[in-house]
């Protein structure tokens, strides 16, 4: 990181020594410091940001949540978590009453009331409603060409890591499997992947993540912003990608295709993951067994079998502490989540946010492929199989595959030979309890043609 040590131009106190931005070297000219990082070389306007910014290097985390354990580096962080548990949203719009858990959404928020564009460009006097689309127009001047293929860049750092691209050059390689990276910064990430370290947390909802880009994104899940607009339909995503890959809904382009079976594809995920069909291939390989799985998903479940929470009620585990306070709630009968509409009270900050969509009739979840609506992201992923042709719940009986897990423990007891719904009226048991509900009609069609023969006798 280049950095970004601030000086003094006019002002006289030491402590303003903030104005101006300018090169690695430069020193306050009226008290001398630079404020910089000898780790990163990164600069700061005072002591006090620079100390917190070093928390980073040394892993330091001193903001603990009593509720929960989760472990933060500035205290900020942990007074917007801790309204994760309250559910306490205290910046309220005027316009049209959404609530929000920090100033800085909220705010964001009322710019698309207001038409407000507060970022203007000191050079054009352009403006923008974010700040992050006036860095964009600042860095419309590239003076750095590449003489392979004519792209250009603001920065000359930018253009040497490109020229890799031509040249195939990877200079960083990862220790642990092999695989090369172009920039530096790639191989921090990746060996993250090998670590399990997830630096970059919501503070919102918990949620981790390997880079700090990821963590952006998805926080635009809680703000609701969607900067990415399709030019054909109007439909709005939160990141580019996904509207690249809706615009494909559009054209019928589908870039991927199956050497084997001549199937296409809208997504390389989807056409890899369809590719282990053929192969038999089980990539995804668990660190301290050694077992191998077709998917991710399937790792992960199999990585999160250690459950070292347990509740001293009812004896069940839990992979996560956070996961057995909210399951203490059934036992305690609390449900601190309220929603102010009808008073339906929930355990969970995330399912009264999902059930206040009831109410907005607001689908905020969508399929980039086919535009299809929904509430909750998990029935979004649910849905996406529909279109990837993915099984990923696999029977370890008979290797049947299914969409939904829920599909596989009803398919299960057919090999168990389990029926725990029984009739009240016959006593007849079933394995599935749709098939029960089936099976109760016929009863009460029963009574009804009972009812309707002893009817008729009367009136005779």
């Amino acid at each position: 990181n280049r950095s970004e040590v601030m000086t003094l131009c006019i002002k006289s106190e030491p402590e303003l020594c903030f104005t101006h931005p300018v090169d690695t070297a430069a020193i306050c000219n009226e008290c001398g410091k630079s404020f910089t990082n000898t780790a990163c070389g990164k600069g700061f306007i005072n002591q006090s940001y620079l100390k917190k910014h070093q928390r980073v290097h040394t892993g330091e985390k001193p903001h603990v949540c009593s509720e929960c354990g989760q472990r933060f580096t500035v205290s900020y962080s942990l007074k917007v978590h801790m309204r994760f548990h309250s559910g306490e949203k205290p910046y309220q719009c005027t316009e049209c009453g959404m609530r929000f858990f920090t100033r800085a959404t909220y705010k964001n928020h009322i710019l698309n009331h207001s038409g407000e564009r507060p970022n203007v460009c000191g050079q054009c006097g352009k403006s923008f409603k974010d700040a992050a689309s006036l860095r964009r127009h600042c860095h419309s001047e590239k003076p750095y060409s590449c003489s392979e293929c004519g792209k250009s860049f603001t920065r000359l750092f930018r253009l040497t890591i490109h020229k890799r691209v031509h040249s195939g050059e990877k200079p960083y390689s990862c220790t642990e499997c092999g695989k090369s990276f172009t920039q530096a910064a790639n191989l921090k990430i990746h060996m993250r992947i090998h670590s399990g370290e997830k630096p970059y947390s919501c503070t919102l909802c918990e949620k981790r993540f390997t880079n700090r880009s990821y963590l952006k994104k998805h926080q635009r899940v809680h703000s609701g912003e969607k900067p990415h607009i399709c030019s054909e339909c109007g439909q709005r995503f939160t990141v580019a990608y996904s509207l690249k890959v809706h615009m494909r809904f559009h054209s019928g382009e589908k870039p991927y295709q199956c050497a084997e079976c001549d199937m296409r594809f809208y997504t390389r995920a989807t056409f890899k993951n369809h590719l282990l069909n053929h192969s038999g291939e089980r990539p995804n390989i668990c660190g301290k067994c050694g077992k191998s799985f077709k998917d991710a998903a399937s790792l992960r479940r199999h990585c999160h079998s250690e459950r070292p929470y347990i509740c001293t009620e009812c004896g069940k585990s839990f992979t996560r502490a956070i996961h057995l306070t909210v399951h203490k709630r059934i036992h305690s009968g609390e449900k601190p989540y309220t929603c102010t509409v009808c008073g339906k009270c929930f355990r969970q900050a995330n399912c009264l946010t999902n059930h206040l969509w009831i109410h907005s009739g607001e689908k905020p979840y969508s399929c980039t492929l086919c535009g299809k609506g929904f509430t909750q992201v998990n029935c979004l992923k649910k849905h996406l199989r529909v279109h990837s042709g993915e099984r990923p719940n696999c029977c370890e009986h008979c290797g049947k595959c299914f969409t939904d897990v829920s599909y596989l423990r009803r398919h299960i007891k057919v090999h168990s030979g389990e029926r725990p719904h029984g009739c009240t009226v016959c006593g007849k048991k079933f394995s599935d309890i749709s098939n029960l509900k089936k099976h109760e009609r016929m009863h009460s069609i029963e009574k009804g043609d009972i009812v309707k023969t002893e009817i008729l006798g009367l009136n005779s």
